[in-house]
């Protein structure tokens, strides 16, 4: 099935080998290692390169101001970044040329303006892979790059979000101003706020994954590309759950106003449905673009309305 592969790793990272206290943080290319990863982090600058890091549950954090670098678990859902929060923002704050993250989890990332994330990206191409993001209260936040691209990869995200009105709300994730966001092959579950998937890229491919919100609390939307985008909505899952601060779609197109065409916007082959117990309507798609959107078969449960315009 095409959503097997969302996780093997789910279960790999419930727990850790501890760390005992050396040099966890090696850059591959030299071979140096150190306690911090600041210092790997430094020791790269404004070249590319590979930071490996042991298995153990750190109070690390990050911030990447240039080059090249690839943070990648020796040991895939055993790296453990728990609360370590840098700038008041996330684990890694990265704003060098690009970043790669492989086989990390992310947990119970808190700052004081409700925004703390396993990942804040800043500008440059972001890729991550095989890596979990949990119990927190954003997953992955970006700024605006519209030279830019994020991928994101056989990863899961559970336990994210919020949207209380003390401050603004917070996603599983959350893109901005972006060239273009590519998720595949990832499951969104258990949201405690917010959208699952909220992106301004101008372009987003949104294939293969699970999103199921039988355990959500008041959360809103699956997917929202508040300003509109082009690409594809593809082969994904979708299941709506009980507790809703906004159950009256599932996909919504340019509801914030259209900075970006979404004419050809592909959404095909996916399946929706509400949970079972629940009695409610909803549309699968909701559009405020008036674009040409390329709406195809979709296999859609009881309630659901294939497309409204708004």
């Amino acid at each position: 099935m095409r959503l097997t592969l969302v996780l093997a790793l789910t279960a790999i990272a419930g727990t850790a080998i501890a760390q005992d206290g050396g040099t966890p943080f090696q850059v591959a290319e030299t071979g140096q290692s150190f306690a911090r990863l600041s210092d790997a982090v430094a020791a790269i600058g404004d070249k590319q390169g590979t930071i490996l890091i042991a298995p153990g549950t750190y109070g690390e954090c990050a911030v990447q101001t240039a080059g090249h670098i690839s943070y990648k678990a020796q040991v895939p859902g055993q790296t453990i970044f728990d609360g370590g929060i840098c700038e008041s923002k996330a684990a890694l704050v990265l704003r060098g040329r690009s970043a790669a993250i492989d086989g990390i989890v992310f947990q119970r990332m808190k700052v004081p303006d409700r925004n703390g994330a396993g990942i804040h990206l800043e500008k440059g191409n972001l890729t991550v892979t095989r890596s979990i993001f949990r119990d927190s209260e954003e997953g992955i936040l970006t700024g605006g790059d519209p030279s830019g691209e994020v991928v994101v990869d056989q990863s899961s995200f559970s336990g994210l979000g919020r949207c209380d009105g003390e401050a603004s709300c917070a996603h599983s994730i959350y893109v901005g101003g972006y060239g273009s966001l590519t998720v595949t092959r990832s499951r969104f579950e258990r949201g405690n706020g917010g959208h699952y998937v909220k992106s301004r890229a101008a372009r987003a491919i949104i294939q293969n994954n699970a999103f199921d919100d039988s355990r959500g609390k008041a959360t809103n939307y699956m997917i929202d590309l508040p300003n509109g985008a082009s690409g594809m909505i593809n082969g994904n899952m979708f299941v709506q759950g009980a507790s809703k601060d906004n159950f009256t779609a599932f996909i919504t197109i340019a509801a914030e106003g259209k900075t970006h065409s979404s004419g050809g916007l592909a959404i095909s082959g996916n399946d929706a449905s509400i949970a079972l117990g629940i009695n409610r309507t909803s549309a699968f798609v909701a559009d405020w673009s008036g674009d040409p959107l390329s709406l195809g078969a979709n296999r859609l449960g009881r309630g659901l309305t294939p497309f409204e315009k708004r």
